[in-house]
C-alpha cells in the first residue's frame, strides 16, 4: 500500500515575544516563526517550527516554504526522498540560508504526519525507544550576579546543567561569571559556557587557558562557526571540551568539521542541519566518531531525536516558543520526557497562534 500523498500546506508567521537574551554578538529579543501544517490526502495533518532569528526573514521564509510546497503536491509523502528531491533542484543554489531553513520546516512537518499516519512518535518511527535525558537551561550575558540569579532558578528547577552566555571585554569578568553561578548552584550541576564566536583562535587559546581549572562541561563556538581549523587549533591547545554545530548547514558541514578536528562534542540544530532527515545522517556521523552530540533549541522534536541518537549527550531546553505549542516539552527532575508523545509532539495553541500571527 502505498503512502497517502501530500494535499497542501497551510503556511502562518508569527512573532512571540520573550524576555530578552543576550549574548557576546547581539541580543534575541523575540521568536520569529514560521508554523507549517502539511495535509495529507488521508486527513493527517503534520506540523513544524522555523525560527528565522530576524524579523526581516518571517515573511520570505514563510513565502519560500509555500512556494516550495507547491512543488511536492500531489507526490507521495516521503520525507527522505523528497530531502533528497529538494537537494538535487537546488544543487546549484546551495542549501542554507532561507533555502536550507525552508526545506528543513517541510522535512519536519512530514516526518511529523508520517508518525501520526502510523499513530506513533516520530523516536518510534525511527527505531529507537524513550528514554530520559538530561536537560539543561540557558542564562544570557547578563553579568555576574544576574547571571548566578538566572542560574540558581533553573537549579531550583530541577535542570542537570547551565549554560551561560560570555566573552566580555577581558578573561577575569568571564572567570568573575562562572564562578559565580558555581557558587549559586553547587559542584553537582553541569556548566557550559558559550562565547557564540565572538574570539579569533588566537584570543581564545590566550583567553580560555584560564577556564581549564574551572571544571565547566564544554566552551562553545570560541571562533566562527564555520573557521574548522581556528576551531581544530582551539580544541587542540584548551584541556576543557570544545562545543560546536549549531550554526552547521547540513550533514556535509558536519562531515568538514569532523575532518579537520573541529570540536570535542557536537550540537547540530534540526532546521539548520536539514530536519529530521538532515539530523539522521548527522547522528550517524557522530556515532561513527563517537562524538557525542547535543541539540540547539527544537526542545519536543529534538528530546525525541536525542531518544534515537547513540551518542546522545545534553538537551538544551529553552521555552522561547511555549506560547504557541498546545503542550509543551515536559522536563522532570531535570530530564527530558517524550513519553506519550504523539508525532513530533508539536501541536498548536491556536488562541496564541491568532494573537501573534503577522
Amino acid at each position: 500500500m502505498s503512502n497517502p500523498r501530500i494535499r497542501g500546506f497551510q503556511v502562518r508567521a508569527v512573532r512571540v515575544p520573550m524576555e530578552p537574551h543576550r549574548t557576546a554578538s547581539g541580543a534575541v529579543t523575540e521568536s520569529p516563526l514560521v508554523l507549517t501544517d502539511v495535509f495529507a490526502d488521508d486527513g493527517t495533518v503534520g506540523h513544524s517550527i522555523v525560527f528565522t532569528y530576524n524579523a526581516a526573514a518571517l515573511k520570505p521564509t514563510a513565502e519560500l516554504i509555500a512556494n516550495l510546497g507547491e512543488l511536492i503536491a500531489g507526490q507521495e509523502l516521503a520525507p527522505v526522498a523528497i530531502a533528497d528531491q529538494f537537494a538535487t533542484r537546488f544543487r546549484l543554489l546551495g542549501i542554507q540560508g532561507l533555502v536550507g531553513m525552508a526545506v528543513a520546516g517541510i522535512d519536519m512537518a512530514l516526518w511529523d504526519a508520517m508518525a501520526r499516519i502510523h499513530d506513533t512518535s516520530i523516536v518510534r518511527l525511527l527505531g529507537g525507544i524513550e528514554k530520559p535525558i538530561p536537560a539543561y537551561g540557558a542564562v544570557g550575558y547578563d553579568g555576574v550576579a544576574d547571571s548566578a540569579r538566572g542560574a540558581e532558578v533553573w537549579a531550583k528547577l530541577g535542570f542537570r546543567g547551565i549554560k551561560v552566555k560570555i566573552g566580555y571585554p577581558n578573561v577575569a569578568e568571564d572567570l568573575e561569571v562562572v564562578r559565580s553561578i558555581r557558587k549559586a548552584v553547587g559542584d553537582e550541576m553541569a556548566i557550559m559556557v558559550d562565547y557564540n564566536q565572538s574570539l579569533t583562535p588566537a584570543a581564545a587559546v590566550e583567553r580560555l587557558r584560564f577556564l581549564d581549572d574551572e571544571g565547566l562541561t564544554w566552551i562553545e563556538e570560541p571562533v566562527r562557526a564555520h573557521d574548522y581549523r581556528g576551531h581544530a587549533e582551539v580544541a587542540r591547545e584548551i584541556r576543557t571540551p570544545i562545543q560546536c554545530g549549531e550554526n552547521w548547514w547540513g550533514p556535509h558541514d558536519m562531515r568538514e568539521a569532523i575532518e579537520a578536528g573541529a570540536s570535542d562534542y557536537m550540537m547540530p540544530d534540526v532546521m539548520k542541519i536539514g530536519g529530521v532527515t538532515g539530523w539522521t545522517r548527522a547522528s550517524a556521523l557522530a556515532q561513527a566518531h563517537a562524538i557525542p552530540i547535543s541539540n540547539h533549541l527544537w526542545p519536543e522534536l529534538s528530546a525525541q531525536l536525542m531518544c534515537a541518537s547513540p551518542t546522545a549527550h545534553y538537551l538544551e531546553y529553552a521555552n522561547w516558543w511555549n506560547p504557541v505549542v498546545k503542550d509543551p516539552l515536559v522536563v522532570e527532575k531535570g530530564m527530558a520526557n517524550v513519553e506519550g508523545a504523539s508525532g513530533s509532539g508539536v501541536e498548536w495553541n491556536e488562541a496564541a497562534v491568532a494573537r501573534l500571527a503577522c
